[in-house]
């Protein structure tokens, strides 16, 4: 049985990934800062990630769905604690728990890393500076990370969802939100379930000529 860590996991796209993953058979283990998570921790902290990889052991996928929104307002109002706090845990909570699981992955020749981007990542979305340089980051972070492991067996994706029916999206600010799903061609937002069955084939045996690569799953938002 393999075992998958999903940060994020105790809400939104990541407990929609736990549960598509447990009904393939997946042993999963949620990590959040909400209490009804298998694991409290914040990823922001590298110490508290080391700690959860002492607890829990060799992980075979890694799902960092952990992110926050952050500031929405123009660039030049966004405070600089705000701007801080979005990368703490956006991109560096991204790369303490990369940085942490990987070294086992390689010694044991498989592994599956899927990221959480976004569409904002790409496009950038008004009024959301910090989230979406935090969210380009995660792209540029993984595709590199996925160069770094080409020949090791472990697999390193991205993914860039358009705006999700998930709980973090109540803390975006209505004018945003109206915009960015204005954007999607479906007219409609996606559902969590629709981005976990992809996550479910990205952290699979059935993908294995794929790396370091972007999907995009955006209801025809996408333009490149």
């Amino acid at each position: 049985m393999r075992t998958a860590l999903i940060t994020g996991g105790a809400g939104g796209l990541g407990k929609a990934a736990a549960a598509r993953l447990a009904a393939d058979g997946v042993k999963v283990i949620t990590l959040d800062i909400a209490d009804d998570a298998d694991i409290v921790c914040n990823v922001a902290h590298a110490d508290a990630v080391q700690a959860v990889a002492e607890e829990v052991g060799p992980i075979d996928i890694l799902v960092n769905s952990a992110g926050v929104v952050g500031p929405t307002a123009p660039l030049w109002e966004i405070p600089l604690d705000g701007w801080r706090s979005t990368f703490e845990v956006n991109v560096h909570g991204t790369f303490h728990t990369c940085r942490t699981f990987v070294p086992g992955m390689r010694e044991r020749g498989w592994g599956r890393i899927v990221n959480i981007a976004s569409m904002a990542g790409k496009d950038g979305n008004p009024n959301m500076a910090p989230y979406s340089a935090t969210k380009a980051a995660v792209i540029a972070l993984t595709k590199s990370l996925g160069k770094e492991l080409a020949t090791s067996g472990v697999l390193t994706n991205v993914i860039a969802p358009a705006v999700i029916e998930t709980p973090m999206n109540a803390d975006t600010g209505p004018e945003a939100l109206a915009h960015i799903t204005s954007l999607i061609p479906m007219r409609r937002i996606g559902r969590p379930e629709e981005v976990a069955e992809l996550i479910a084939w990205l952290t699979s045996d059935k993908v294995s000529f794929s790396t370091g690569a972007v999907y995009d799953i955006s209801g025809g938002r996408a333009t490149y």
